[in-house]
């Protein structure tokens, strides 16, 4: 009886698609933002703008591996001329 809830609150926290990965990456990078600008305020100087970058590069990273692991869009561009060239040739 529980296990079966467990496994649909797990799949909530699972990214399907490409559009909820983008939402997850902008919401990284708005986290990182407002951290970078604390630490511009909390470091003035090199250190604090050194601080600041590696947040904005953590997101890239970050982004670059969900966008990974989530699955590409077939491209239905191949079917549609595939379909094209069956209908010239008939």
């Amino acid at each position: 009886m529980v296990m079966p809830l467990l496994r649909r609150m797990a799949r909530l926290f699972v990214i399907k698609n490409r559009f909820e990965a983008y939402l997850i990456i902008y919401a990284l990078a708005v986290g990182a933002m407002a951290r970078a600008q604390l630490y511009l305020i909390q470091y003035p100087g090199r250190f604090g703008w050194v601080l600041a970058v590696c947040c904005t590069g953590a997101v890239f990273l970050g982004g670059a591996k969900i966008l990974d692991a989530t699955p590409k869009k077939k491209l239905r561009v191949r079917k549609l001329a595939r379909a094209w060239r069956s209908n010239v040739e008939s």
